[in-house]
């Protein structure tokens, strides 16, 4: 029996959901986690309304061994539908719903990746997870150890004797990319020429049912492979260079975000004194190809180097293409959130929005606890224990790489993120508190259901979706400005392009780095204002706004930490 029912959804039928500035924040609901529903036939009548997708979400959770006692659910259904806390994005549009792949498994409930670059089965590895729908952080710091490269024959050839025929399915697209890759940069027992079939892929504007959004089609696939190959050609005889290993995952996230309103994100960890690697996103040059937006460019530099980073790392901060972000490893692998030692050495990179540090195959399990709606300390951690429960589960969930099963189940690494601070900074007292209440519980749970204790439970992340649900700010962001406009995208073919036409909002196409319209997804603008008493951007310095990050408390112009 699950422990959501629809008497309880009835009780919640006359209540209102607090969504954020005005439609936007249902409109990216019913966009983004609002499950299809079929009629007998196959067919869509309608998506989900808030009510089902919680009932969905905490019963999938069930489902799973999240464990909830039934006053825990009921307690659970009603902070999601207020807005107080809520699994994470991939948790709400996942869970509960079909089983792909054999499942259930961990993988496509999980936001985002880390993975090291060392094998052509790595790229197949990256394609794959996004294809689940999470962002992947990758490393390209030893492209050496992808070998040389030889001379390789990659040939798109629609017939039934092809050496591999595509199947309509995720693992059919990652497996194709493999064998172009393995042309040029396998052993002798991988042939130098291949030729593939795409006849069985689907066409593009066909839905997917499992995953959502439409098919784009085999032509992206084809084109992908061919721009791929491109780069690979150019480097016969010798060993690819970090910029020519990024292209390759670029490209990656240029198939995958094609036809669908699923962004892409990946963030690349290159070395501080490559080059090459920090003018890879010198838009201004006028000679980066457009896919290179694809990925956040990063480079991991340690304390003590920053001073000597290469002119070429500062050239993005003056204007001159795309600022680098920063990765400190060794600081990542050794404190946790109260700046306690709590050394993890299976650290090795981080998330595309570099929230959560993660080990080569790990993912990112997120939650968020909205603080501006919480009302008090004790909802504040009861939220937090419930979410907890949830991301337990899941954490405990077998994953489709063997390696991400171990690692996952060793480390037990977990999310639990805030947003909206800056609207709430009379509730920072209760950050350590609940910290500490959910450590502790980390520490009953664990050892009553036979899992390993969490090596990290909380993140600061940047926050996105869920937050324009609630309508606070992101994270421990201040707002941007009072009045400002959101942009979503959203697929060509969504029905509720209709409903933002009707009210009046501004629809266009989207327009590429390079100026080209993609056909395929639009843009819808959105109005937005945030209460008086918001905390804005140009009212604090960036040196004002670190301390929220540390879970600091502001007093007047100084910090003191909690």
């Amino acid at each position: 029996m699950y422990l959501v029912d629809d008497n309880l959804l009835a009780q919640y039928a006359p209540k209102q959901t607090p969504w954020g500035f005005d439609h936007l924040g249902y409109i990216v609901y019913k966009r983004t986690y609002a499950r299809p529903i079929y009629d007998d036939h196959g067919e869509i009548i309608r998506t989900e309304e808030w009510p089902e997708t919680i009932q969905r979400v905490i019963n999938g959770a069930q489902q799973i061994g999240a464990k909830l006692t039934q006053a825990e659910a009921e307690r659970l259904f009603d902070h999601m539908f207020n807005l107080r806390g809520l699994p994470g994005g991939r948790m709400l549009w996942r869970m509960g719903g079909p089983v792909a792949h054999g499942g259930p498994y961990g993988d496509d409930m999980n936001n985002c990746w880390f993975t090291t670059i060392e094998s052509t089965k790595d790229f197949a590895w990256i394609f794959e997870r996004l294809m689940l729908g999470g962002g992947v952080g990758f490393s390209i710091t030893t492209p050496e150890t992808l070998g040389t490269v030889r001379q390789g024959t990659v040939i798109q050839h629609n017939v039934s004797d092809a050496d591999y025929i595509v199947p309509d399915k995720r693992e059919g697209w990652a497996e194709c990319l493999l064998r172009a890759l393995d042309t040029y940069l396998g052993n002798e027992d991988h042939p130098h020429t291949v030729t593939y079939s795409t006849q069985l892929i689907r066409p593009a504007g066909a839905p997917i049912k499992t995953f959502g959004g439409t098919a784009s089609g085999p032509a992206i696939l084809n084109e992908g492979i061919t721009k791929i190959c491109a780069v690979l050609d150019t480097a016969v005889g010798r060993h690819l260079t970090s910029v020519e290993a990024l292209d390759i995952c670029n490209i990656i996230g240029s198939i995958v975000v094609a036809g669908n309103v699923r962004r892409s994100a990946q963030i690349a960890l290159g070395k501080p004194t490559d080059t090459e690697y920090l003018s890879a996103k010198r838009w201004d040059l006028g000679t980066i190809p457009a896919y290179r937006a694809m990925s956040n460019n990063t480079v991991i530099a340690n304390r003590g180097e920053v001073e000597s980073l290469n002119g070429e790392f500062w050239d993005g901060y003056l204007g001159n293409g795309e600022p680098y972000g920063l990765f400190n490893l060794e600081t990542s692998q050794r404190y946790g959130r109260m700046g306690e030692e709590r050394q993890d050495d299976t650290v090795a990179g981080t998330n595309p929005c570099s929230e959560i540090s993660l080990a080569n195959k790990e993912s990112c399990n997120l939650a968020e606890m909205i603080l501006p709606n919480i009302r008090s300390l004790d909802e504040m951690i009861d939220v937090s224990k419930l979410l907890y429960k949830v991301q337990k589960a899941v954490a405990a969930l077998p994953y489709i790489d063997r390696e991400s099963t171990r690692i996952t189940h060793q480390n037990m690494r977990l999310g639990l993120g805030v947003t909206g601070i800056t609207q709430a900074l009379d509730k920072l007292d209760w950050l350590s508190p609940t910290y500490e209440a959910l450590r502790h519980f980390d520490a009953e749970w664990s050892a009553e259901q036979g899992y390993p204790q969490s090596v990290r439970l909380t993140t600061v992340k940047p926050s996105g979706t869920l937050s324009l649900l609630a309508g606070v700010t992101p994270g421990v962001h201040p707002g941007f400005a009072r009045y400002h406009i959101r942009r979503v995208r959203m697929s060509a073919h969504d029905p509720l392009l209709d409903y933002c036409a009707q009210r009046g909002y501004t629809i266009e196409w989207v327009r590429g780095f390079d100026g080209m319209v993609d056909e395929r997804t639009k843009v819808v603008e959105f109005p937005c204002a945030f209460p008086t008493d918001t905390m804005l951007a140009h009212d604090v310095t960036a040196i004002d706004q670190l301390p929220f990050s540390a879970a600091c408390k502001p007093t007047g112009r100084t910090t003191q930490c909690l």
